[in-house]
């Protein structure tokens, strides 16, 4: 008897598709000829190719941002994990763009197509953003703010780092002392005054 058909195992054939023949040319069928079963067994997990296209951007996004919320759970002083929290953000996009192009540069189409699975993963950021915020203004480390305004503030003010827009920019000469300079504005924006 043969192994039952995963959405793991759809969602890893989906991608190497898609990296293969592009977003343009990447079906429904071809994922499921790469698998060696019908169309209706993809259907049967996912059903629509939209459907399929946002679990792909999803686990894709998830992937990306594993190592991200590792730096949500340092145990160290709020500033610190901040910093670390966007430096790892930046890494992770940028490793995302520069350790393969062509996957990145498909993505970014997924990304465009799937908005609200982008809306929850930028939701996401800003909400690990603001328990950081939370926990360093209690710990009287971050001067009182409104905390999902500022969440957000930050998000926007490191932009640069993490926003696909910019990913041309993320192998440029100095990028690093260009983030540590955005850091260290956000970091003495909020300390305790």
């Amino acid at each position: 008897m043969a192994e039952a058909l995963t959405g793991e195992q759809i969602l890893e054939a989906a991608q190497d598709v898609l990296r293969r023949f592009g977003p343009a040319k990447a079906t429904v069928v071809d994922v499921a000829r790469a698998l060696g079963v019908s169309h209706g067994s993809v259907y049967r997990h996912f059903p629509s190719k939209a459907a399929l296209r946002e679990a792909v951007t999803r686990r894709w996004l998830d992937r990306a941002h594993a190592s991200v919320t590792l730096a949500l759970q340092l145990r160290a002083p709020a500033p610190v994990r901040l910093r670390q929290w966007l430096w790892c953000l930046f890494e992770a996009k940028r490793h995302k763009a520069l350790d393969d192009p062509e996957l990145f540069a498909t993505f970014e189409v997924l990304v465009r197509e799937t908005s609200g699975v982008v809306a929850e993963h930028i939701a996401k950021m800003v909400a690990e953003i603001e328990v950081i915020l939370r926990e360093g203004v209690a710990a009287g480390e971050f001067r009182p703010v409104d905390l999902p305004l500022t969440a957000q503030a930050v998000f926007d003010a490191t932009a640069r780092f993490h926003d696909p827009a910019y990913a041309a920019h993320w192998s440029s000469e100095g990028i690093e002392d260009a983030f540590n300079a955005v850091a260290d504005l956000v970091l003495n924006g909020l300390a305790p005054r």
